[in-house]
């Protein structure tokens, strides 16, 4: 018997030692594959220097010339640190984060046999922090680029970058993934799809690799979220898929720049409280708030209210995640969009239009908030008591409140709506700061709202 339990004993450890020395083995493996494809970025701006005295309001005074303060104009040149992955070594294609080369002036790329290379911009994209430099050199090496879709929550990853300086560049660090489809970490008007890890990255990590077990490449680290009292690792990192970069650095690669596909909506999460008003049975989704006039969508047929859950085969869980499969798609497309109007599924062809620079943007909101009332609506009679909202201005005191398209206001206050006219009198009473009550019928459903004019 003893000697039976010595052999299931022995076997045990052996078992156990053999997979300890499997799984050590499986991320050294990976970093030296990968450390010869990971580089370190140097990026270079010249900044000038400030004339504390130009600005000032005292001497912007009629009394001193204009020219009454020269100084020569001095700069000091400004050096960021991050990192990089060459995903072509024939063509030393090498791709990073946007905010690592912006604005630089020169860029220089150390590999991690310490050869250096004066690399140019091949292209960067903003909205996703993808950016693409080449080098021209002999004997690199690539990585080879993984499928971000099929991660899991669990899988352990390899991070390989060069957080805080020269002197610790290529540090390898692990971790498992925490969560997928992050959004919003950043700026809600970016493509945000991030993977969430916990391998420590830190300043200088920025465009640098996430690999999984195999050495593919899944990720760039792009972001890590701290305390707000420190710069350093905190547990809370975030990649940018790889799936997502492919598709920014092959435009960036043939054509400089990013096409994206545009529907012309404004949309938004689907809450609690319109969850029960729109007798939904889950939050799943994106809602359409706004057309934008003369837009894809429009033309195509879809309205405000309207409830986006699929784009041809792809199931669409919310806003941010509407953002990004448009975006993934290319103009001139031809798209099936599901949306759940009145309680009923319908299917609506969209050709997808480009999507147009900032510029239309900012025109287009400031034409469409100069009708809006203070409190952030268009109306409109109706045949009955009340006032229908034809409009929404996004982010307003309305919007905020609760407030929809389609909404018919009953009230305000304790005072009965019946027309435009009387609305208009009402509103006239209030002023930014003051809190507004209204009662509103949506879906033939009575309910309050009440909220704080800004």
């Amino acid at each position: 018997m003893l000697q039976n339990t010595k052999i299931i004993f022995l076997f045990t450890i052996t078992f156990l030692f053999s997979n300890y020395k499997d799984f050590t083995d499986a991320f050294i493996q990976v970093s030296k594959k990968a450390n010869p494809a990971v580089v370190s970025i140097i990026s270079q701006k010249e900044v000038e220097t400030h004339n504390p005295f130009q600005s000032h309001p005292f001497f912007q005074d009629d009394f001193f010339p204009k020219d009454f303060f020269q100084f020569p104009k001095e700069s000091y040149k400004s050096n960021s640190l991050g990192s990089g992955v060459i995903i072509d070594s024939a063509n030393g294609y090498i791709i990073t984060n946007s905010h690592v080369i912006n604005k630089s002036d020169e860029i220089k790329v150390v590999l991690y046999d310490k050869r250096e290379f004066e690399a140019k911009i091949i292209g960067e994209d903003p909205l996703s922090d993808i950016a693409v430099i080449q080098i021209l050199g002999d004997k690199l090496t690539e990585l080879k680029l993984g499928n971000s879709d099929s991660l899991q929550v669990g899988e352990w990853i390899i991070a390989i970058g060069s957080p805080f300086g020269l002197h610790l560049n290529h540090t390898v660090t692990a971790g498992i993934i925490s969560a997928v489809g992050r959004t919003d970490v950043i700026s809600k008007m970016n493509y945000e799809n991030f993977i969430q890890h916990d391998a420590a990255i830190n300043p200088g990590n920025s465009g640098g690799a996430l690999l999984d077990l195999d050495g593919t490449l899944i990720g760039i680290n792009t972001a890590i979220a701290t305390d707000g009292y420190s710069r350093a690792n905190a547990g809370v990192g975030f990649a940018i898929p790889i799936n997502q970069a492919k598709k920014v650095t092959t435009d960036l690669i043939e054509n400089g720049t990013v096409k994206r596909g545009w529907l012309g909506v404004t949309i938004q999460d689907i809450t609690d409280e319109m969850k029960i008003a729109l007798n939904l049975k889950n939050k799943k989704g994106a809602l359409v708030s706004q057309v934008l006039k003369d837009s894809p969508a429009e033309k195509g047929g879809l309205e405000a209210e309207d409830i986006i859950i699929k784009v041809n085969s792809n199931l669409v869980e919310n806003s941010a995640d509407l953002r990004n499969i448009i975006s993934d798609k290319y103009p001139n497309k031809k798209v099936t969009i599901t949306v759940i109007r009145n309680n009923n599924k319908k299917k609506i062809k969209v050709l997808l239009g480009e999507r147009p620079d900032d510029n239309y943007f900012i025109d287009q909101n400031s034409n469409n908030n100069s009708d809006f009332d203070l409190i952030g609506i268009k109306i409109q009679n109706i045949n009955s008591d009340g006032v229908k909202v034809a409009e929404v201005k996004f982010e307003s005191a309305a919007y905020n409140g609760g407030i929809r398209t389609g909404d018919i206001i009953e009230t305000i206050g304790r005072r009965i709506i019946k027309n435009e006219s009387d609305y208009f009198d009402m509103i006239k009473n209030y002023n930014t700061g003051d809190t507004i009550m209204l009662r509103i019928i949506r879906n033939n459903n009575p309910t309050y709202l009440a909220f704080t004019i800004n």
